[in-house]
């Protein structure tokens, strides 16, 4: 269990360390409807965490039980390190360029709760870094040989953690919004502008990672 644990950390940190995500509620607590977007982002971005990596919990644990070799599983680690090279490839190439403000993000402050929900859910389970670190959390866990209980206790671990820099910044403003507002807004400010290189960077060292641990496996 613990050493499943280790496995998932720097990949629900990989999550966690999502600029878009965290300027997409630094923008709905400054909208006209910042307490209903905002939770119903955070409520999107936790349940898309926690369907990719149940769903590849479970068809990763199926091929365990099927008796499939280890040897799966450590080239699965390999082709989603590979993709996620080819994303901070991509990401490092774009830094320093000028970044035009998505459409959607400009129009954050008219979006309903409902729509601010499905958004959180589509960062979560459909952009691509997430969905490939959300991917490899589920083969990590799955392919463990652990109880079901374990299996659940280790994705509660994984969304904790990945979910934490949209929940933080969610209740801390609607606890203390005078207070946040200059933090946050500076913090924006800093994502918006290298955004690209952060992810660049984090994108690399979790992608090599995870190729290491599938040729360790082999």
């Amino acid at each position: 269990m613990i050493g499943v644990i280790g496995d998932i950390l720097p990949l629900a940190l990989g999550v966690a360390i999502s600029p878009i995500p965290i300027i997409a509620a630094i923008l709905m607590l400054f909208s006209s409807r910042a307490t209903g977007t905002s939770l119903g982002m955070l409520v999107g971005w936790i349940l898309g965490i926690v369907v990719v990596t149940a769903i590849f919990t479970a068809v990763s644990g199926s091929l365990q039980a099927g008796g499939e070799p280890s040897s799966a599983r450590s080239w699965t680690k390999i082709v989603l390190g590979g993709l996620l090279l080819s994303v901070g490839a991509r990401n490092w190439r774009a830094r320093g360029g000028v970044h035009e403000t998505p459409k959607w993000m400009a129009a954050i402050d008219s979006f309903t709760p409902a729509k601010a929900l499905g958004l959180g859910f589509l960062l979560a389970a459909v952009n691509p870094k997430n969905l490939l670190l959300g991917i490899a959390a589920g083969v990590a866990i799955g392919g463990a040989g652990i109880s079901v209980g374990q299996e659940a206790v280790a994705i509660a671990v994984f969304t904790v953690i990945a979910a934490s820099t949209v929940a933080v910044p969610v209740v801390g403003y609607l606890v203390a919004a005078d207070r946040m507002r200059g933090p946050l807004d500076r913090l924006k400010a800093w994502l918006q502008q290298n955004n690209a290189t952060v992810m660049a960077v984090l994108v690399l060292v979790i992608g090599v990672v995870l190729i290491g641990k599938g040729i360790s496996g082999l």
